[in-house]
């Protein structure tokens, strides 16, 4: 049985953080359907900065627990990006 280091939680915490700002960002702009106050490098940066991550994960012995929880940002990340695009789209930008 593995039991979760405090190195662990500190991984888990360095990656829920960003997560739940990213997150926010998506929602916020997903409900609002505009772009207003909303920096397109704000995606293109987390995207960038977590597969970095996730290269530098498969490096360590044991790339738990940000690797996975990386791919989640990634997502977000993406799914953030993509809503951006169809916002200014449809804001004829």
């Amino acid at each position: 049985m593995t039991l979760i280091t405090p190195a662990d939680l500190v991984g888990w915490a360095s990656t829920a953080v960003p997560f739940a700002t990213i997150g926010h960002q998506v929602y916020s702009q997903w409900k609002s359907k505009a772009t207003a106050g909303v920096s397109r490098w704000l995606f293109v940066g987390q995207i960038g900065a977590s597969i970095l991550y996730r290269i530098h994960y498969l490096q360590l012995a044991t790339p738990k627990p940000g690797f996975f929880s990386n791919a989640a940002l990634i997502v977000t990340a993406i799914v953030g990006e993509l809503i951006y695009i169809s916002n200014r789209r449809r804001q004829g930008h």
